[in-house]
């Protein structure tokens, strides 16, 4: 028994020892728990129609593919758009496209393109309801549109900061196209500020679009751009291509301009176009040298108007503008993008190079117009179209000139008006020799008038009768 004991006794401190033995000789390993880390935000909010904006994070995180989708998906809708007419006529004329409902009670924000060409507009849900839905505003110049559908409860996309977006980083392209039910493709953001010259047609056009090779087909313009959080960063636009198939290059425009563009569509029908007032340029490596600039970056003033905003502030030829309101500006469009996103009567820093000393300035955007007001709502549109703004006659200048009718304050360059060589101070009193005593009438009377539109008034201080046509 006692043998045994010892047998027993000398086994497990044998044991011990060859553990003890191991340990002391044993390389250490790492072990590693991976927990998904969440995004980082500030607690500011800022409210749009009925959403919110993730006003400031670094980067979406982790790249789960599944939790953005899942978030996108339900919010993403199919646009037809069509000519009406017959049923037959109908299906020939109709359009197709994808849309984003950005509030719970049902607005939807789409490419103007995709509705460009239409009378009435068709919305399927990713679970097939179908809405009739109402045009509410277009805005050619950013390629932006809103549309709203009758409801409540609707699922929609948050609005994520496309400032925010790096080089490089994962992003789902999420679109409806051809009632096919969602569609999610992935793909990283390989650029951003990008200029492809696809609006070249509008004199006003904005481009500063997120570049990425998330695949894009036709069918998806319209749909949403989201990080892997599942929030909204850019509104799919175009694509770059020889074959017209999706080809690696996929061009979508920032959420933080669509905001402000379809948020002036809600509340005015038009989009609040704040101006700088200046002629602008790329630098280029002879303006950096002459300019004695230390590196080719930044928008070279090459003309500042009359009047405008730039101009009260001090601007001069020759400027150089490298921030906007603490924004780094390095490109044409990365500036028009900033510009685009206030209003007239918003003010800005700007931060600028003039003889290679940096100086800064608050500048006052105006209008069209140079006046800092807002253009009147959504009957205000045609008078904007038309490219001239009116007053009502005041009391004293009605006693004064004995007659009634409305007042030409500004008129826009390049503009139908301007080029029927009217000239500011015109005072219309009629219209088709319908008479004119308002703002409202004169409105009212463009609206219902077709072909050629005569335009007859005077001038305080001249003889005679002026008229002027323009076809409409």
């Amino acid at each position: 028994m006692r043998i045994i004991w010892v047998i027993i006794i000398t086994a497990l401190l044998s044991s011990i020892f060859t553990v003890g033995i191991y340990r002391a000789l044993e390389t250490p390993k790492e072990v590693i728990i991976q927990a998904p880390s969440p995004a980082v935000y500030t607690n500011y909010t800022d409210e749009l129609l009925a959403g919110h904006i993730q006003r400031n994070f670094t980067s979406s995180s982790p790249t789960n593919f599944i939790v953005g989708a899942k978030k996108a998906t339900p919010g993403v809708v199919n646009i037809k758009s069509s000519q009406g007419g017959d049923y037959f006529w109908e299906s020939l004329n109709a359009s197709s496209g994808s849309g984003v409902i950005i509030s719970p009670d049902g607005y939807i924000v789409t490419n103007n393109h995709v509705i460009e060409e239409g009378k009435s507009f068709k919305v399927t849900l990713s679970d097939h309801r179908e809405y009739d839905a109402k045009l509410i505003g277009s805005d050619p110049s950013t390629d932006l549109a809103l549309l709203k559908i009758i409801g409540s409860e609707f699922e929609y996309l948050i609005f994520g900061n496309s400032d925010s977006l790096n080089i490089g980083e994962w992003v789902l392209a999420v679109g409806n196209p051809f009632n096919l039910e969602s569609t999610v493709t992935a793909g990283i953001v390989s650029a951003k500020g990008r200029n492809i010259d696809i609006l070249k047609d509008n004199k006003y056009s904005i481009e500063s679009f997120i570049q990425t090779d998330a695949a894009v087909n036709p069918g998806n313009s319209g749909g949403a751009l989201v990080n892997t959080n599942g929030e909204l960063v850019g509104i799919n636009t175009a694509i770059i291509t020889r074959s017209g198939k999706y080809e690696g290059y996929s061009f979508a425009i920032p959420s933080n301009l669509a905001r402000k563009i379809i948020r002036d569509l809600r509340d005015f029908g038009i989009v609040q176009r704040g101006i700088l007032g200046v002629g602008i340029d790329e630098v280029d490596v002879a303006t950096a040298k002459r300019l004695k600039l230390e590196n080719v970056a930044g928008v070279h003033i090459t003309d500042i108007h009359p009047k405008s905003g730039a101009k009260d502030a001090g601007l001069q030829i020759d400027d150089v503008i490298i921030g906007i309101n603490n924004v780094q500006i390095k490109t044409l469009p990365e500036l028009q993008e900033q510009i685009a996103r206030f209003r007239p009567g918003n003010s800005i820093e700007i931060s600028y190079f003039r003889k290679a000393e940096k100086q800064v300035a608050t500048v006052i955007l105006k209008n069209r117009g140079n006046t800092t007001e807002l253009v009147n709502a959504r009957k205000g549109k045609i008078l904007e179209d038309l490219g001239f703004e009116v007053r009502n006659l005041t009391r004293s200048e009605e006693n004064r000139l004995a007659i009634k009718g409305v007042y030409v304050k500004s008129i826009y360059k390049h503009s139908v008006i301007q080029d029927t060589n009217m000239e500011l101070g015109f005072i219309i009193t009629n219209i088709n020799d319908d008479v004119i005593t308002s703002v409202d009438d004169i409105i009212k009377s463009l609206q219902l008038s077709r072909g050629i539109i005569t335009l007859g008034g005077v001038y305080d201080g001249y003889d005679g009768e002026y008229f002027y046509e323009f076809r409409k």
